[in-house]
């Protein structure tokens, strides 16, 4: 069986040698001088964004990308589908039925045969654009993520048929704890006796946080839950399923407060409606921003040890890159779990203040 310290070493290996600011590093050595801050916050931003290209890394040297594109799909008078290696990185304007397409910081425009995009007084650009419904980088980890958790979970449901009693193999034995943890430490205390009608989704959304937040410390570069429409999405689905599912003491409580004067009932109806949107607001805010802060963080550290690299000995180099990497990838690990944590527990808090059964006297 693999230790705990070989996965470890692995990750810390991969990390160190697979680093998106290594060629920022080996270029700016070549030329005597170290990048300035600007390539540092492009780089930053590469790794934080969307992308329609599933780029590994970019040779310093020739320019050239290593990756490959994901699919363009378009609906513009019509379905479009094509690669997004005709764009050429945006370099190059598509023309597609009619219509001319042009690849513009991370979106597509409809533009003319020359590809110009115009601008408003704010220098934002006012053209035109399609319906989109590209498989971008972060749609790939996405589906990604759903494949590795059903092969996981199929895994974990053959053992459950052969008979409760059996000790799961291989990936199950890694679920079962945390399946557990969300039942008997999420799921009844909050919700109570209806806490198995919920814990399909309470499962769903919390290993689906927590591995596309591990796969976000991986050298490919994804950053799904750092992105806004995830986890809006993801809040957007405990918001319905937790007024959906409420009963009627729940807006009781909410529109007409019982046990206070009638007067205070008028001031409290309107900031118990204001709560049922703050609440999803504070789940899509709160993981996007902790995701993409603690990115951020570890992308720019590690910048930082590569940049200077040239002004330190070989080994001690090496060393420090390796040591940190490693103490920043513990530290990420952790930020992983406890937002998937926090994401799912304060899901079945809301859920189980939905379908609490009130006694009033």
């Amino acid at each position: 069986m693999v230790s705990l310290k070989k996965v470890l070493l692995l990750f810390a290996v991969i990390l160190f040698t697979v680093n998106p600011f290594r060629s920022v590093a080996q270029e700016a050595h070549s030329h005597g001088e170290t990048s300035s801050s600007e390539e540092i916050e492009a780089h930053i931003q590469h790794h934080l964004k969307d992308d329609y290209y599933f780029n590994f890394f970019t040779d310093s040297k020739t320019g050239k990308n290593y990756g490959f594109p994901l699919p363009v799909i378009l609906i513009d008078g019509g379905l479009k589908v094509f690669s997004s290696g005709e764009f050429d990185h945006g370099k190059k304007v598509v023309y597609k039925e009619g219509n001319y397409y042009k690849l513009y910081h991370g979106k597509i425009y409809k533009t003319d045969a020359a590809g110009t995009i115009t601008y408003d007084d704010k220098h934002h650009p006012t053209n035109a654009k399609p319906w989109d419904f590209s498989i971008t980088k972060n749609v790939l980890g996405l589906m990604l993520a759903a494949l590795l958790l059903f092969i996981g979970f199929m895994s974990l449901a053959k053992t459950y048929k052969n008979g409760s009693n059996v000790v799961p193999k291989g990936i199950g034995r890694a679920l079962e704890p945390l399946v557990l943890y969300v039942r008997d430490e999420m799921a009844i205390p909050n919700i109570g006796h209806r806490y198995k009608e919920f814990m399909p989704y309470l499962l769903s959304v919390f290993f689906l946080i927590f591995l596309l937040n591990i796969l976000g410390l991986t050298p490919l570069g994804l950053n799904v839950t750092g992105n806004i429409s995830v986890t809006l999405c993801l809040a957007l689905f405990t918001f319905v399923i937790t007024n959906f599912k409420a009963n009627k003491d729940y807006w009781k409580h909410i529109f007409w407060m019982p046990g206070v004067p009638v007067i205070f009932k008028f001031v409290l109806a309107p900031i118990e409606v204001l709560g049922l949107f703050t609440k999803p607001f504070s789940l899509m805010v709160r993981l996007f921003a902790n995701i993409t802060a603690g990115h951020t963080v570890v992308m720019g550290l590690i910048a930082v040890v590569y940049l200077l690299q040239h002004q330190l000995t070989v080994v001690g180099s090496v060393s420090v890159s390796v040591l940190l990497t490693l103490l920043l990838f513990l530290l990420e690990l952790l930020v992983a779990f406890l937002q998937a944590f926090i994401f799912t527990m304060l899901s079945s808090l809301f859920i189980g203040m939905a379908v609490e059964e009130h006694s009033h006297h």
